[in-house]
């Protein structure tokens, strides 16, 4: 069972209303090496434009993207590749928004999620581990977030890793 944390950046609030315009995941791991980054072309003619822009392209260039399902299967094998045994899990800062949008394109141009039909938030997770429903715990990154979706991936991978090194079994 491999743990992915992933990240999404989108033109809106929500899948099929808007569009995905990117994303990255990092299998979690000691080193971290394994990564995935794809960049979806729209799905819809909506977009708000400061949404859009937290991703730092265009809509010009968003329109030039790739095909999404073709980026969607791709990382479907990807995740299967790199997985090992059972279930893949998802974690991420902010499932609520990254899963609604990996699970619409999943399923929209896969057919299924390999992820299933969970997440893991990984700021819940600190904070039970400090009993604390609000301990704040992205101090605990190394990578920089500035929006490119495998940094800051990366940087909440970091923090799960940190986690482990306080006593979290993963």
């Amino acid at each position: 069972m491999g743990l992915y944390v992933v990240d999404v950046e989108s033109d809106g609030p929500a899948p099929g209303l808007y569009s995905m315009v990117c994303f990255g995941a990092v299998k979690l791991s000691d080193a971290l090496d394994q990564t995935f980054y794809g960049q979806t072309a729209p799905i819809t003619d909506a977009s708000k434009p400061d949404a859009l822009a937290i991703s730092g392209f265009s809509r010009e260039e968003h329109e030039g993207f790739e095909d999404p399902k073709i980026v969607m299967e791709r990382f479907f094998a990807w995740v299967m590749e790199t997985n090992g045994n059972g279930r893949p899990v998802f974690a991420s800062d902010n499932p609520a928004f990254d899963w609604q949008f990996i699970n619409y394109y999943f399923h929209k141009y896969v057919g299924e999620n390999p992820f299933g039909y969970s997440a893991r938030r990984i700021g819940d997770i600190y904070c039970g581990m400090q009993m604390n429903a609000y301990a704040p715990w992205k101090h605990l990154r190394k990578t920089t977030h500035d929006h490119h979706p495998v940094n800051d991936a990366k940087g909440n991978a970091e923090a799960l890793l940190e986690m482990k090194r306080l006593g979290l079994k993963l």
